[in-house]
């Protein structure tokens, strides 16, 4: 028989301070969804898409794509961290921090372990490409901790998806500037994913005294607003590059209008609609850059 100081304390000890498996899977899939993965895996896919079809060899690409999705993950931790207490008064479901599915120090701890991989991994690219990327990041974690409550809300976005193509055309061998009209459509797609990623919202963030500019705007305004940028964007790229629109731009600017129209009417029924036209939207841009390549660069 084992006396209280034998191994059969021990082994109980051990089980007392170890976590039950389910718990640490519970807790690491809370730590998941807490950096917002439907974002973070779109933006790492769509500068897949852009990196591949511009020519990036296969290594060299997986090194875009590790940064963006370090730095997309660094993004979304930091956003669930920060806005913890103010997602928790609100009640909002989905929210594993405001839950309490994960700790507030956890997610902070993981957002900046994040930022930190990102760093090395974006001057990897490239001096030139690792600081439009870096800059980018910055861009997102200031929306987070200042600019999402002001006027100048829209202002990361616009950073944020203008900066892909840049990164992406810095990556290759030859370091070419990125056309202008992928840069503009970049930053006019970054526009209306703001808008259709906070319409939901407003009202919400209304009572937490946020006042971005779809806020100021109010759900009215910015329902009206938000065909214009994504409007814009698939008119830039048809017509920015050199040489009359070929069919798949007409077939797209045929597409867009009929799109984004048809997320505002279906978001009496569905809260996200907006934001899922906008993304479909964004997906036939994608297409246009496809079909172009390397002429982004």
């Amino acid at each position: 028989m084992d006396t209280p100081d034998g191994p059969a304390t021990a082994v109980a000890v051990a089980r007392t301070a170890a976590p039950p498996p389910c718990r640490v899977a519970g807790r690491a899939l809370a730590l998941v969804l807490a950096g917002h993965p439907g974002p973070v895996l779109a933006v790492t896919v769509l500068t897949a898409a852009l990196a591949a079809g511009s020519g990036l060899g296969g290594a060299r690409c997986l090194l875009v794509c590790a940064a963006v999705l370090a730095g997309q993950l660094s993004v979304g931790w930091c956003n669930d961290a920060h806005d913890a207490g103010r997602d928790a008064a609100a009640g909002r479901r989905g929210k594993p921090v405001a839950a309490g599915a994960v700790r507030r120090g956890e997610v902070w701890a993981a957002a900046f372990a994040a930022l930190a991989l990102c760093v090395p991994l974006s001057l990897a690219c490239g001096p030139a490409a690792g600081a439009v990327h870096l800059a980018a990041v910055g861009a997102a974690w200031l929306y987070n901790l200042r600019l999402k409550a002001t006027a100048l809300s829209w202002l990361p976005y616009v950073a944020g998806f203008g900066a892909l193509p840049a990164v992406v055309a810095l990556s290759l061998p030859d370091r070419p500037w990125p056309a202008w009209w992928a840069v503009t459509a970049g930053a006019l797609l970054g526009t209306a994913a703001h808008l259709g990623d906070t319409l939901p919202d407003i009202e919400e963030d209304g009572k937490a005294a946020i006042r971005g500019l779809p806020h100021r705007l109010g759900a009215t305004g910015t329902r009206l607003l938000l065909p214009v940028p994504l409007a814009a964007a698939t008119a830039v790229l048809v017509l920015g590059p050199a040489g009359p629109p070929d069919p798949w731009g007409a077939c797209a600017l045929a597409l867009v209008l009929p799109t984004a129209v048809a997320g505002l009417a279906l978001g009496r029924f569905w809260r996200k609609a907006a934001f899922a036209g906008t993304v479909a939207v964004a997906a036939v841009d994608l297409s246009l850059l496809l079909v172009r390549g390397t002429a982004i660069a």
